[in-house]
């Protein structure tokens, strides 16, 4: 066990996608880290597994998401590099929707003010180019050559290889019971196996968030999502990279299904999911149905048919994942507004995986030096507290 008194520089909390980058960049800095995690890693409890989560540039969500994922990719190389593993698979991407849908005109706006090159497609040149879609005529698209996939998994495990050879201890089945600020102005975190404590703490709880950061004043909700893998009636052929991009499509309807090219071989099956279900699922990663329901399933099946009619085959399997929400759909990111000895890193809110590589080089900027040149300025901590609401300190 760790000393009681001064054991390391930094505490990280969860050791998923973005505790294991974290770990990762702190410990290639020189820190002396502890990285505590509830489960083994990786593992399909939280938030960071199903295989594969896309990656795109033009992102509709807003354009100040745009330099962090330029730098992502090219840490994600890095990494690919350093680990010897292929993380990246970039085939793609198709953003679909009526000229007016979110998808659309927000991946536009991006790609437009940061210069991504990027193809706008009409209905009949989305159909020329990838006949598996089935759209209306008012169906509109912009497509990305630098869009794709990560690995998810295979990512968090490079991130924990290389924090382990960087000298990082990592130690895993033992959660995280509570954490405090020292008077020393330090921290300490107490598991079931002792109290360590440490100079900075990095909390990285992914659906864990209402628990380990309830006095941060964010509404954080969590929710069910479910993945699907169906086999495709004539086979995989038509769903191939080379032939099949990753995709997002905002139906008129609300639903927002999105998808994988056919990554894991001829009996693989192609991924499918849809972006929040339309009728939330508010739970906690203790009370989440983990079963697959034949409600969930006959959902999914509906949405499609009505744009992929070819992948309508057997299920294979699917998963549940977590999302956790913020009001906004914004990250928060940055020091804790009553301990800026700690840091935090949650509120993911469904679209966060791709961004591992940079969180986790900015939450080590952040420890070392205080700052860091990525703009945070969107994913502000408090954002959510009234004006001249403070934050009591722990």
């Amino acid at each position: 066990m760790l000393p009681a008194v001064n054991s390391c520089d930094v505490i990280v909390l969860g050791l998923g996608g973005m505790g294991s980058a974290a770990a990762a960049h702190l410990a290639a800095r020189g820190r002396k880290v502890l990285g505590l995690e509830r489960f083994t890693a990786p593992h399909d409890r939280g938030s960071s597994h199903g295989h594969t989560r896309v990656i795109r540039q033009a992102y509709f969500e807003h354009p100040a998401y745009v330099p962090l994922l330029l730098r992502a990719y090219e840490l994600w190389r890095a990494l690919e590099r350093e680990s010897g593993r292929q993380l990246l698979l970039l085939p793609g991407g198709l953003m679909m929707g009526t000229a007016a849908s979110e998808v659309v005109a927000g991946s536009l706006r991006s790609a437009r003010q940061h210069g991504l090159p990027h193809d706008e497609l009409d209905a009949r040149e989305i159909r020329r180019r990838f006949p598996q879609f089935q759209i209306s005529d008012d169906t509109v698209a912009l497509f990305e050559r630098a869009a794709g996939l990560v690995f998810c998994e295979p990512a968090v495990s490079a991130h924990l290889d290389w924090a382990a050879r960087q000298g990082a201890e990592l130690r895993f089945e033992e959660p995280a019971l509570s954490w405090s600020p020292t008077s020393g102005g330090g921290v300490s975190v107490t598991t079931a196996q002792g109290t360590y404590t440490a100079d900075q703490l990095v909390i990285t709880p992914g659906p864990w968030a209402p628990e380990l950061l309830g006095d941060l004043g964010v509404p954080f909700v969590v929710e069910r999502q479910v993945l699907f893998w169906f086999q495709p009636p004539g086979g995989v052929g038509p769903f191939l990279p080379e032939r099949f991009p990753i995709y997002i499509w905002e139906h008129p309807s609300g639903a927002t299904p999105y998808g994988f090219p056919a990554v894991d071989g001829e009996s693989g099956g192609v991924k499918i999911a849809c972006y929040r279900k339309a009728v939330p699922e508010p739970c906690s990663p203790e009370t989440v149905d983990r079963r697959i329901r034949e409600d969930d399933v006959a959902s999914m099946r509906a949405a499609m048919r009505g744009l992929l009619p070819q992948l309508d085959g057997p299920l294979l399997k699917a998963a549940t994942c977590l999302y956790t929400l913020t009001p906004d759909l914004n990250f928060v990111i940055g020091p804790h507004p009553a301990n800026p000895q700690v840091l935090v890193a949650a509120g993911f809110s469904g679209h966060g995986f791709k961004f591992c590589s940079v969180v986790g080089e900015l939450l080590a900027d952040l420890a070392i030096a205080g700052r860091t040149q990525h703009e945070l300025g969107l994913f502000a901590p408090d954002r959510f507290r009234p004006p001249g609401a403070g934050v009591n300190a722990r």
